[in-house]
């Protein structure tokens, strides 16, 4: 579809380089949206939603972790604070990037909005949003691997 609308107007010497060009990048851009998702799904998986949780639209993994936190029937005395120094952590991390990469962040893996959507509301390119949400992974990633959490 990207070769039709884009490149109609080349000559048609040109369309197979470009086909594979656009195929070359799509193939890259999958595996990187894989690579920046597995990233933050190996961190989180730990907090998979209960049944119910998973009904309810409202679910949010900070609100669910403090709750576990403060549920002694689920969790020993160890696993609660190790998820409230988590959540802290993460607190913490989030609010030491820079604004924009911090808004870019919140709104493509918290409020799992996509790109498209993102940069609207940012009032930027999509190029802009995959950059700040690149530096803001690779960022995260570094201070909870600095604090002993590795991905």
């Amino acid at each position: 579809m990207k070769l039709v609308e884009k490149y109609s107007a080349k000559p048609l010497e040109e369309l197979p380089l470009l086909f594979q060009r656009i195929l070359q990048n799509t193939i890259r851009d999958f595996y990187r949206r894989q690579k920046t998702r597995s990233l933050w799904t190996t961190l989180f998986s730990a907090f998979i939603p209960s049944d119910h949780e998973k009904e309810s639209e409202d679910f949010d993994l900070l609100e669910t972790l403090q709750s576990d936190a403060s549920s002694s029937k689920v969790n020993d005395p160890h696993q609660q604070l190790e998820q409230s120094q988590l959540i802290n952590l993460l607190e913490r991390a989030i609010e030491t990037l820079p604004a924009r990469q911090r808004e870019a962040f919140l709104l493509r893996y918290w409020e799992e909005m996509d790109v498209m959507e993102t940069a609207k509301i940012m009032g930027c390119s999509e190029g802009s949003v995959k950059t700040h949400c690149s530096r803001a992974t690779h960022a995260l990633a570094a201070m909870l691997k600095k604090h002993g959490i590795g991905l």
